[in-house]
Parts: C-alpha cells; structure tokens; sequence
C-alpha cells in the first residue's frame, strides 16, 4: 500500500514559515498520522484525529485510491496563544490500494480520537486445474 500527500500550497507555506521561525523543537503536521497493518483478512489503517468526529471527516475510494479528508477549521478564537499545538486544519491523505482489496466491503469505525478503517482482502483464486481428455 503506498499513498500521496496533497494539500493546498498556503497551508504549505504556513507551514514553512512556522517550522523555520518557531517550531519549539515539535514536529508540526497539518495531515493525521496514521499506521497500517495486515493480516490474512485485511489491511488495517489507523489515523489519530482527535477532536474531530465522524462528521469532520469525509472517506471515500476513486479508482483504487482511499481519500480521507476533513475541511475543519479552527474557529475564531480572541486568546493569545503563547504555544498552540493543537490545530484542526484541512487536510487529503490518499493512500494508493494494493490489488486484492475488496472495495465494496471497505469499513470505517471513529472511536476516542481514532480512525480505523479496514479494508479486507479478497480470497485469492486457486488456479482452475483442467482435466486432459486423451483420445484413443
């Protein structure tokens, strides 16, 4: 399973920016991370999103290509932030599925922040063995 990155170039920019001039030594990231795992079943995908819900977060597959998205933005707020680490931005992760992937069972369960999504495999084809008939 391989995936792609997008986003928007502002966030992108913003990002530079921030990462050059304060970064406090914290990794900052406007997309979720996520781990991936298999079994004999399936793939498993699993992205820490906390506060969002299944509401914020829009999953779909285009041409063997899962989207998990979400367009949440933070909402105005008057404080003065001293460190704001928490940020609820837009974001795209795509990720490319491996053949075998059963794309109509694909399943998504949101619970305490994370998303698990299981994509299972299809059972693999034995090869149709073919019965020679030898004419006399």
């Amino acid at each position: 399973m391989t995936y792609m990155m997008t986003g928007n170039m502002n966030n992108d920019l913003n990002r530079f920016f921030d990462d050059m001039l304060c970064n406090w030594g914290v990794r900052n990231s406007s997309y979720p991370s996520v781990s991936v795992y298999e079994d004999s079943k399936a793939f498993y995908l699993e992205a820490a999103l906390p506060g969002y819900t299944n509401e914020d977060v829009n999953i779909s597959v285009d041409k063997h290509v899962l989207h998990i998205a979400s367009e949440k933005m933070n909402k105005k707020d008057e404080r003065k932030y001293v460190i704001r680490e928490r940020n609820n931005m837009k974001f795209d992760r795509a990720f490319s599925l491996p053949e075998g992937i059963n794309e109509g069972a694909i399943d998504a369960e949101f619970k305490n922040g994370i998303l698990m999504i299981t994509l299972p495999k299809l059972p693999v084809q034995q090869p149709k063995k073919i019965t020679v008939k030898v004419s006399a």
